[in-house]
């Protein structure tokens, strides 16, 4: 099949044509944006039919000047060229129809398929590659017997692309059920089935006061299980909305 027409076949999803190469063809006189304008009022829609494109030419100087183009779908291309009723326009239109048998031809489908399978999984590779550092120092971590305090776990997540403070960590940590909301002596304190998950452990330890009063703190860790757990949540997240 000879090229009458440059197809641009850039889309997968459909092949266009561009209105100036085809105005070229038909051999129009009159003036093209009269003539699209007139084109136009024969029901084709933009966004539908055609989409607006800028192209350029070269004008006396050897300078380039912009130009509006429209990019016809094949479908409308044919109506168009149905509509000059002339010669150029039947030739053009038989073009179009062995352009679109052959764009439709079941080899044809099956290669588009394939390649929209390809980018497909380079994205998902290309995802994947961007998040193995982050798997792999969450994983060194698991492996860490050093628990942490919580401020510590916001310094890590923050080197590691997810900016937060201790505070606001231990905000979220709160509002997702994690620690506790309830004021007074269980402030802050890990929910009871997070630390027998191996996430969070309480450090107690006793001093005496001024008064000679025994007094007992309590201070919250996060464990090496803990660490990977939340490094890979945020990061995850982090990832998902970056």
């Amino acid at each position: 099949m000879n090229e009458l027409l440059k197809i641009d076949t850039s889309n997968a999803e459909r092949i266009t044509v561009s209105a100036r190469d085809l105005y070229q063809f038909l051999e129009v006189t009159e003036r093209f944006n009269s003539w699209f304008e007139r084109m136009k009022q024969y029901g084709i829609i933009e966004g539908e039919d055609f989409t607006s494109v800028k192209s350029f030419t070269v004008v006396n100087n050897g300078a380039h000047k912009e130009i509006d183009d429209y990019q016809l779908t094949i479908d409308t291309a044919k109506q168009i060229a149905m509509l000059q009723r002339n010669e150029k326009g039947t030739q053009a239109r038989k073009y179009f129809i062995q352009v679109e048998n052959a764009w439709n031809s079941p080899e044809r489908v099956m290669a588009r398929a394939l390649e929209i399978a390809h980018k497909t999984i380079a994205t998902l590779e290309l995802e994947n590659n961007k998040m193995k550092p982050k798997a792999l120092f969450a994983d060194a971590v698991a492996s860490s017997k050093t628990s942490i305090l919580i401020g510590q776990l916001a310094k890590i997540l923050t080197q590691n692309g997810y900016q937060i403070g201790q505070n606001r960590l231990f905000e979220k940590l709160r509002n997702e059920g994690f620690l506790s909301s309830r004021k007074g002596a269980d402030w802050n304190m890990p929910q009871q089935r997070f630390v027998e998950q191996g996430l969070f452990e309480i450090k107690e330890s006793t001093h005496i006061d001024g008064n000679g009063v025994n007094v007992t703190t309590k201070t919250v860790k996060v464990t090496g299980k803990g660490q990977q757990y939340f490094i890979n949540k945020f990061l995850n997240q982090e990832c998902l909305t970056g």
